[in-house]
């Protein structure tokens, strides 16, 4: 590829979208050099794409300075689904904990990108480049070399790491990386729009519609925005031409069918296909693979770029760990097992949702209609049935290499709809207000505000405590943190004394009774250092 630059940055992002966005933000965090390659030549802006963002995705984006976004967003905690116009049924989103932090806001992908571009242009460590394609890429256990296209012609670039970020449509760099990218696509098509009206009725909600009067036989998901911009999404048929439709006025008719007779302002519209794939590896010697680049889901369930945020978190923590000399090769190994699990758990669900809401024979169809009238009329089992899209919850690490297993806590399955998971290691710390700080952090309204720059041990017995030396770790007396155990109770700790043994991304890493000889070996296990979990 010819010579490399002399110095090079710690970490290269290929991709300035949300997650490659929030990867750069992160790794800037921990200290680390980024350098940001895009290939559009300025930011897209137009469209909401991507509008519902999740609790813990929110505490990401806060732990990077972009906290407006949980307070600009648009609230909202409950999803309801109907048929023909009749509710059928309602979720309301449940908190282990009892977080400051709603479970979803609305607010759009273009500002999200917006936001996070400013924290990005005033930060140091981030060098933002675009106009810039990585046209080639070499990847071994030693680092990464890259040649861009630019407008000034072909560049060199190496890096220790490379987040690969760069979406759905990147196949050949896939191919030089050596990847498969197995799924399908689905053939059914969806209009999307935003629209500005003044729909009352239907503030503060998440609505999905069956076979409603204004698109028979198919579905329409409605959602708000901010600034009194609505977002829906309505099965088309196959033949659907959004030209012919705009041209005849069929548009126009489409969303006065939900707006009423009154006024609206079209903001946005396309047409969509969805895909359902998951990467045959999220790693390739210094190369991780996330976002849309790893795994590309059906929309509804909101799992895209909820996900995407959620690979970086996981990956870049333990990309400053081998930085510092803390952790070697197994620690990036885990971002592999983890994130591809949590993949597949993403594709299994939409997979689901998408066979219910585009049924492929007329058998299925039928089955669907049944089963539909069913839970109209009221059957529980028919309505525990009926899947309008699941929403995005954390992935549960618990058989993650990192996770040290607790006696008698055992994952259940996936949870009810709306339910939070079981309180077991490998699954997200509930977050809850706090006051005054956990060891030499900032003081925050939040305890999870202070566990992503270290590990952070919660203990009953801190004092009894023995720690790898040099290793940054909070440790706090868990009654100091937690003095009316809300946190006790929303982990089932009981009464005997425990250790809490929290990672950078929040996820609980041991739940330790008793003995305090085992807080060392979690913490060794935490950062692959161990090879088996107990």
């Amino acid at each position: 590829m010819g010579p490399t630059p002399e110095l090079t940055p710690d970490v290269v992002v290929i991709g300035g979208g949300p997650v490659g966005q929030t990867a750069a933000l992160l790794c800037a965090g921990w200290g680390l050099r980024v350098r940001v390659i895009e290939a559009s030549a300025q930011r897209d802006r137009v469209g909401s794409r991507a509008i519902c963002q999740q609790r813990e995705v929110l505490d990401t984006w806060d732990a990077i300075g972009a906290g407006v976004l949980a307070r600009r967003g648009l609230t909202w905690s409950t999803g309801r689904t109907y048929y023909q116009g009749k509710e059928i049924f309602a979720v309301e989103l449940k908190d282990r904990g009892s977080s400051l932090l709603p479970p979803f806001v609305n607010i759009s992908q273009a500002e999200v990108e917006g936001v996070l571009l400013g924290l990005i242009e005033v930060n140091p460590l981030i060098e933002m480049s675009y106009g810039a394609r990585v046209c080639r890429i070499q990847s071994d256990d030693h680092g990464v070399r890259m040649e861009l296209d630019t407008e000034a012609g072909r560049t060199q670039l190496a890096s220790r790491f490379a987040i690969a970020c760069c979406g759905l449509h990147s196949d050949e760099l896939r191919t030089q990386l050596g990847v498969d990218f197995p799924g399908r696509s689905f053939d059914d098509l969806f209009l999307i729009c935003d629209i500005k009206a003044d729909l009352r009725d239907q503030r503060g909600e998440r609505r999905f519609h069956f076979d409603p009067i204004w698109n028979p036989g198919r579905q329409v998901l409605i959602h708000e925005q901010p600034d009194s911009i609505w977002r829906i999404d309505w099965q088309v048929p196959d033949e659907f031409d959004l030209g012919h439709e705009e041209a005849t006025g069929g548009l126009d008719a489409r969303i006065h069918e939900i707006v009423g007779a009154q006024p609206y302002e079209l903001a946005w519209r396309s047409v969509y296909r969805f895909q359902g794939r998951v990467a045959s590896r999220f790693r390739v010697g210094s190369t991780f693979l996330a976002g849309d680049f790893a795994h590309v889901f059906a929309p509804f369930g909101a799992r895209g770029l909820n996900s995407g945020v959620h690979d970086v978190e996981n990956l870049v923590w333990k990309l400053a760990m081998v930085v510092r000399g803390f952790a070697d090769d197994r620690l990036l190994e885990s971002y592999d097992i983890e994130r591809r699990a949590a993949a597949l758990e993403n594709l299994e669900v939409t997979s689901a949702t998408m066979r219910f809401l585009v049924p492929q024979t007329d058998a299925d169809r039928q089955r669907r209609t049944r089963l539909l009238e069913r839970a109209a009329a009221g059957s529980a089992a028919a309505i525990a049935e009926v899947d309008s899209g699941r929403l995005y919850e954390s992935f549960w690490y618990v058989d993650s290499p990192l996770t040290t297993r607790a006696p008698g806590r055992v994952l259940h399955g996936r949870p009810e709809r709306g339910q939070p998971v079981d309180p077991v290691p490998g699954t997200v710390l509930p977050d809850q207000e706090v006051e005054g700080s956990l060891g030499e952090s900032e003081p925050h309204a939040r305890l999870r505000q202070q566990i992503h720059r270290s590990f952070t041990i919660l203990s009953d017995n801190p004092d009894e405590v023995k720690l790898p030396k040099g290793l940054p770790v909070a440790v706090a007396e868990l009654a100091k943190v937690d003095p009316h155990a809300s946190l006790r109770r929303a982990l089932d700790l009981g009464e005997r004394p425990v250790h809490l043994v929290i990672r950078p991304d929040g996820h609980i890493a041991a739940i330790i009774e008793d003995d305090d000889d085992q807080v060392p070996l979690a913490l060794q296990r935490s950062l692959g250092l161990l090879s088996e979990p107990t």
